[in-house]
C-alpha cells in the first residue's frame, strides 16, 4: 500500500495531468513536463505493486506526448468518412429518378435486353470477320513471288481492272465458262495470275504468233470450288495490310 503521503502527492498529480497547474503560469511547458516526470519517477520508486508501476509508466509516457490541436486530432481519424471531404460519385450525382430506374429494372426486361445488344454486337462482328477470312485465305493461295510483286510495286488501277473482269466472269450465270484475256506485259500478267488465284479460278498462259509477233493468251476457268467473290476485295485487302489492319 502505498503511504498517505504518496497518495497525496498521487492526488495533487491527477488534478494537473491534463490541465495547467495552478502558480505555474509563469512556467514554461517544458519546466512543467520535466517537474511531473520528476514527481512520477519518485513515486514509481516508492510503490512496489506491480499494476501501480505499470500505470504510473502509461502516465509517464502520456506527460511525453505534447498536446493535439483540433486540425491534429482531425487528422487521426483521416481517410474519411472522419478526414477530409471527398468529391461526389457518379451514382450520388445522378438524379434519384434516374438511379432508381436503373436499380428497380425487372430481371427478366434486363436478361431480354443484355441478350439483344449480345446478338447485335455478335452479329456484324462475324459477318465482317467471314469476309476478311475469305480475303485471307485467298491472298494465301497466292504464290509468295506474286504476293511480294504486288505489295513492292502496288497499281490499284490495274488491279482493278483484273477484279471486275474476273468478278464478273464468276458472277456470270450463263453457259460461259472461259474468259480469255491478252495481256502481253510479263509483269501485268504476274499480276493477273495473282487475281485469279485470290478468286479461286485457273489462270493459264499459252504462246502463240500473230502478226509475225509472239503472242501471249491467259485462259480463265471456274475451279469446282469457285464460290461468290470475296466482300472485300483484292485492292482493299492489300490497302487494308499497307494501313496496319491485318
Amino acid at each position: 500500500m502505498a503511504s498517505a503521503d504518496l497518495l497525496r502527492r498521487e492526488e495533487e498529480f491527477y488534478s494537473s495531468l491534463f490541465d495547467s497547474a495552478k502558480g505555474d503560469g509563469a512556467k514554461s511547458r517544458s519546466q512543467l513536463i520535466e517537474r511531473k516526470i520528476e514527481l512520477l519517477e519518485d513515486m514509481a520508486t516508492k510503490v512496489s505493486n506491480r499494476r501501480s508501476r505499470k500505470w504510473m509508466n502509461d502516465r509517464l509516457l502520456i506527460e511525453l506526448v505534447p498536446r493535439l490541436h483540433v486540425e491534429e486530432i482531425k487528422g487521426l481519424f483521416a481517410p474519411p468518412p472522419w478526414g477530409e471531404e471527398v468529391p461526389l460519385s457518379a451514382f450520388c450525382r445522378t438524379s434519384v429518378g434516374e438511379w432508381d430506374a436503373f436499380r428497380s429494372i425487372d430481371m427478366d426486361a434486363e436478361a431480354r435486353l443484355m441478350q439483344h445488344m449480345k446478338r447485335s454486337s455478335e452479329k456484324p462482328r462475324n459477318h465482317v470477320d467471314e469476309g476478311e477470312l475469305i480475303a485471307l485465305n485467298g491472298w494465301h493461295r497466292i504464290d509468295r513471288q506474286t504476293r511480294e510483286a504486288m505489295k513492292r510495286n502496288f497499281l490499284p488501277d490495274l488491279l482493278e481492272i483484273y477484279e471486275e473482269r474476273v468478278r464478273a466472269f464468276i458472277e456470270d450465270t450463263s453457259d460461259k465458262d472461259v474468259l480469255m484475256l491478252n495481256v502481253q506485259d510479263p509483269f501485268q500478267r504476274l499480276l493477273l495470275h495473282g487475281v485469279c488465284e485470290f478468286y479461286n479460278v485457273t489462270s493459264t498462259t499459252t504462246s502463240s504468233v500473230r502478226d509475225g509477233r509472239p503472242w501471249k493468251t491467259t485462259t480463265i476457268k471456274k475451279r469446282q470450288g469457285t464460290g461468290v467473290p470475296s466482300a472485300i476485295t483484292l485492292v482493299n485487302f492489300l490497302r487494308m495490310k499497307k494501313n496496319g489492319s491485318h
